[in-house]
């Protein structure tokens, strides 16, 4: 008879699947961008999505918000952490950022919801947290050092993944403050509606919805909205909702990790010994950030 997992064991499985779907996720968005520009192939990424979603909400028939507020919330945290925060991210590599700038760009997250959280759900940091978080950022700087090349960062290509940051972060503390019991597969459904409606007029009017359709085009669309759009995006709350804000999003750090072992097995690129130093001080800081005691507030 097998032995049902405990909450802990679950909790870390959960962890472990959204980091390796996330870091996997750099690759497949780059083959995705070689066919579609960025709206473009968003546009059809939430359009495969709204099938799928939709077939599993006619058999699993979870709870719809009760309220337009509820709903509302629902729409404006799916904005921010999909189309602002993909857009952004998207545009960024579009425009000629490299992908070791903008990784460590999009590896402040952490550092800026251990703010937030510190101001919005009075969350609040030991010492040993915030020394992780730094030393987790530097060790992501040292995994994707070989890859940056500061003239490409253009002010264009700057200001996308900005706002990319920004959308993430804000979309995710504002989806667990104001949504805090939502069914997820409810809310992923209408999050996919509401980015398809904002996306798919951008990818008509600014991209002309040019696409060249491949088999690896649709592995990649197939990857990203099964396996990270769908379920890592969903584990991923799921941790939110259980856990610390800084302790989960401080997962982010790990994603590099993936890239560079998935860039070695597929692409033969041996990552250097800055690389690998930067993956153990990266480990480092997630540790510290996750196993500190946290302080408890006062009233």
């Amino acid at each position: 008879m097998p032995v049902p997992l405990s909450a802990r064991t679950w909790e870390s499985l959960l962890a472990w699947y959204f980091v390796a779907v996330w870091g996997s996720g750099f690759l497949a968005t780059k083959i995705g961008l070689q066919h579609a520009a960025p709206f473009t192939f968003l546009a059809i990424r939430f359009a495969f999505g709204i099938v799928c979603l939709t077939a599993m909400a006619l058999v699993l028939k979870p709870r719809w918000p009760s309220s337009g507020r509820e709903l509302g919330h629902v729409i404006v945290a799916g904005l921010l952490m999909h189309t602002v925060h993909l857009g952004g991210s998207h545009y960024s590599q579009y425009l000629g950022l490299s992908a070791g700038i903008t990784a460590v760009l999009l590896s402040v997250q952490p550092l800026l919801t251990a703010v937030f959280a510190g101001r919005w759900m009075r969350e609040r940091l030991s010492a040993a947290q915030w020394a992780g978080i730094a030393i987790g950022l530097a060790g992501v700087t040292l995994i994707v050092w070989h890859k940056i090349d500061v003239r490409e960062a253009t002010l264009g290509a700057l200001m996308a993944v900005t706002i990319s940051l920004t959308g993430v972060t804000v979309g995710t503390l504002y989806q667990r403050l104001h949504c805090p019991v939502v069914d997820l597969r409810a809310a992923s459904l209408i999050q996919f509606v509401s980015n398809f409606i904002v996306l798919a007029p951008l990818a008509w009017f600014i991209e002309g919805a040019v696409v060249r359709w491949s088999w690896s085009l649709v592995g990649a669309i197939v990857f990203l909205v099964i396996g990270a759009s769908i379920l890592a995006v969903n584990a991923f709350h799921t941790l939110m909702r259980r856990g610390h804000a800084t302790r989960v999003t401080s997962l982010i750090y790990l994603t590099p990790i993936f890239a560079v072992a998935l860039e070695l097995l597929m692409f033969d690129v041996v990552p250097s010994a800055i690389s690998l130093a930067g993956i153990a001080i990266t480990c480092l800081g997630v540790a510290m950030v996750s196993w500190a005691r946290v302080p408890k507030l006062t009233a």
